[in-house]
């Protein structure tokens, strides 16, 4: 079910974002060769328990009834495109990471993403950085009243398409509020089909997947990690945003 939030609710998503912004640009911080995934997942939910909020992330189990996520943050390397559980590793020189975090603040979600890379890109890779992002923000920038979710699949779609990169299909952005996966869904590429009116209240989570070779995926053994099917790298960018009377306001900003 598609609900409009209030000025109250989405109020509290704000807080839950600040949260969540704040996770990523610690573990920025902390991202650096040697480190441990798990040393970053340890600092991410450190910080969002110490905020008030609780992870979105450790325990859900909306995606895999079975085999609950185990950490409060994604880490995803190189050629992982989402959902890639913190452990043992340790991050090197020249690697691609997506991390994605989630915090609850009084039942209320934010969801956010962000593409880094350990040290200094090839221009390339760099690419695939930067086009997820503003695709992103294209997809953002179109989130307005009156337009349709195939406004915004279309907008992402548009800056990926002229540089030849591979779009997920099989992974979506989607609504958020008290669910941190809400309808509707959001693909990132063109349906064909206009899907729902955009109205203010409505909260989104645009999150655009590329890679540098084909879109096909397929999960690994831990029932959780998503990687490409030809071993492309691949770059994830994600905010949470409210649809507004004034245009789109993203949510998981401090």
């Amino acid at each position: 079910m598609v609900t409009r939030k209030s000025r109250d609710e989405i109020a509290r998503m704000r807080r839950a974002g600040r949260i969540v912004a704040e996770v990523l640009a610690l573990v920025e911080s902390e991202l650096k060769p040697g480190v441990s995934t798990a040393h970053l997942d340890r600092v991410a939910e450190s910080h969002i328990r110490a905020a008030g909020a609780t992870p979105s992330f450790k325990g859900y189990g909306g995606i895999n009834p079975r085999r609950p996520f185990p950490a409060s943050v994604c880490v995803s390397i190189d050629d992982e495109i989402v959902h890639g559980i913190p452990g043992d590793r340790l991050i090197r020189e020249g690697q691609v990471v997506s991390i994605d975090a989630g915090a609850i603040v009084d039942g209320w979600h934010g969801d956010a993403a962000r593409t880094f890379y350990v040290g200094e890109p090839p221009a390339r890779v760099a690419e695939l950085i930067d086009l997820t992002r503003a695709a992103m923000m294209a997809g953002i920038a179109a989130a307005v009243p009156g337009n349709h979710i195939e406004d915004i699949s279309a907008a992402v779609e548009d800056v990926a398409r002229p540089h030849g990169l591979g779009i997920i299909r099989q992974f979506v952005g989607h609504g958020i509020g008290t669910a941190m996966h809400e309808e509707p869904q959001i693909p990132n590429y063109r349906t064909g089909r206009r899907g729902r009116k955009l109205e203010p209240g409505l909260c989104l989570a645009i999150e655009p997947m590329f890679t540098l070779g084909r879109y096909e995926a397929r999960v690994q053994p831990d029932d959780w990690t998503v990687v490409t099917v030809d071993g492309s790298l691949a770059a994830h960018f994600e905010h949470s945003i409210a649809v507004t009377e004034h245009g789109p306001e993203i949510l998981t900003t401090v």
